[in-house]
């Protein structure tokens, strides 16, 4: 590592590495720097009994050709060599309750995402319709999301709550919970979270929805390949502590084990809250470091990461949001010792080999950090190993059980199949990704203050810079629009959104 650089990045998360191929794309000399043993924030995969498992990414939506995801991948120069497999045509996601023995499904393409729910609501043709009207005209009130730079959403759009738009959508109770069943892939909550969210989560899934062959790592890999094409460098084991400021800038990151490095651009890939300690929160304006620490993290999670015995249990090309009970779509987050887990999101990991049979399952659901806080004071990543005691293992096998035991009602006959059963709670989502408190997306977003969620990229200090899921939007869509709006501080946005058209043209 040399001791200066054009552009240091910190945390290699998607939001870093795109950051830091955008940039070195445009010449400047960058090193992106790694706390962990792993790149790629919520893209790591791991390995249990020889069975790959997703941490973050279980599927990716706008993958087709022209679709908005396919073009910023082509420009990042990935596009072509990433491994994908295309999930259900008519129904990638299941909603469904243990109230009830239907099945929802959300479909593919928007008139297809109509004509498969019309078949469980036939008088509600012109509903669904409108839902989908309402979806698309939602994101194209973002221009990056569709890589323009001319139009700009009127501040309005952002204090549309989700919840209330699909009441006030209509009276049937069952296709409300339908259509928010899969609020998971963005920790929905009833009176805060917005409907631009909620539509800019959705979408890009109902233009097409795919799975990573062999987990999301592989996209980590075909960054961090470019990021080197361009002259790039990444480190792991690098954990920055400290950001050294003079005259309002940056001017060194000082990292754990004594090591330190210069730039012209800092730009941060790691939680806010932890970006302001590193630099020093007296160096901000008081109402800001006062907003940013009472932003709430979104809800975390506790995972089961299911391997299955060979042959037993067929391979399902699609993801399940199954819930207790219809009425709790917006409340599962909320639960008692005795109601835990209320809902559940499940999802496969596509293999290569594509025997018709699933190597391993992974069955997601709510947990508060407050759950856990007893071991918050332990950390246990690969870099850096600690036991958190037989009381934290007790712990995580009551979980399971209780867990396991939703699951078996759902699926009959699932705990047949179980070779292994592996497990993580709130406290691997902060260790291994570093959300504040484990969250999964970043700070929650608030339709009755939308501009206290708000954090711009570009910070009071001249030359630092915030990207990742915490800015702008979480998911892979999110955080790739994100550090787009991230480099523009640096080199224009006219001028990067011209490159990225130009560059997809001329292919």
């Amino acid at each position: 590592m040399k001791e200066q650089y054009d552009v240091v990045i910190i945390g290699s998360g998607l939001g870093g590495l795109v950051s830091a191929i955008i940039l070195a794309k445009e010449g400047y000399s960058v090193c992106v720097l790694e706390k962990n043993n792993q790149f790629g924030g919520n893209l790591q995969t791991f390995v249990r009994d020889k069975t790959i498992f997703d941490t973050g990414i279980h599927y990716i939506g706008g993958l087709s050709e022209g679709q908005n995801l396919y073009r910023y991948f082509k420009y990042l120069g990935i596009m072509d060599d990433l491994k994908l497999k295309q999930l259900d045509e008519d129904g990638f996601d299941i909603v469904s309750f243990e109230d009830g023995n239907q099945e929802f499904p959300h479909a593919q393409g928007y008139e297809n995402f109509i004509n498969q729910l019309v078949k469980s609501f036939p008088e509600e043709r012109e509903t669904i319709q409108r839902y989908c009207k309402d979806i698309i005209e939602t994101c194209d009130s973002f221009p990056l999301y569709n890589l323009k730079t001319e139009g700009q959403y009127d501040n309005a759009i952002l204090s549309i709550n989700a919840k209330q738009y699909i009441d006030e959508l209509t009276e049937n109770k069952k296709l409300r919970a339908v259509l928010a069943g899969t609020n998971f892939l963005y920790g929905g909550i009833a009176d805060k979270s917005p409907l631009y969210v909620h539509a800019l989560s959705v979408n890009s899934y109902m233009q097409s929805a795919w799975r990573c062959i062999n987990g999301g790592s592989q996209i980590t890999k075909q960054l961090i390949k470019q990021l080197k094409k361009h002259g790039g460098e990444v480190y792991k084991y690098k954990e920055v502590v400290e950001l050294v400021v003079t005259d309002n800038a940056v001017n060194t990151a000082k990292m754990k084990d004594g090591s330190a490095v210069s730039a012209q651009y800092f730009v941060s890939n790691v939680d806010p809250k932890a970006t302001l300690k590193m630099a020093g929160e007296n160096n901000f304006r008081k109402a800001f470091v006062n907003r940013i620490s009472s932003l709430e993290g979104g809800v975390s999670a506790f995972s089961l990461y299911i391997v299955f015995k060979p042959d037993t249990f067929k391979y399902l090309n699609r993801n399940y949001y199954h819930f207790k009970d219809s009425n709790e779509v917006w409340t599962a987050h909320e639960y008692t010792e005795g109601s835990w887990p209320k809902a559940f999101m499940a999802s496969m990991n596509a293999s290569k080999k594509d025997t018709g049979w699933a190597e391993g399952m992974t069955f997601i659901t709510y947990m508060k950090f407050e759950d856990v806080k007893k071991w918050e004071h332990t950390s246990n990543t690969t870099a850096e190993k600690e036991d958190r005691g037989e009381s934290y293992e007790d712990f995580k096998s009551r979980k399971t059980a209780r867990f396991l035991h939703e699951i078996e009602l759902k699926f009959p006959g699932i705990k047949e199949c179980i070779k292994s059963v592996h497990t993580s709670t709130p406290l691997s989502y902060r260790d291994y990704i570093g959300g504040h408190k484990g969250n999964m997306y970043g700070y929650e977003k608030d339709s009755n203050n939308p501009m206290k969620t708000f954090i711009a990229s570009k910070t009071k200090l001249d030359n630092l810079f915030l990207t990742g899921q915490s800015i702008n939007m979480h998911g892979v869509l999110g955080v790739t629009i994100g550090a787009v709006v991230t480099c523009s501080e640096i080199v224009g946005k006219e001028y990067l959104v011209d490159k990225i058209n130009s560059t997809i043209a001329s292919r």
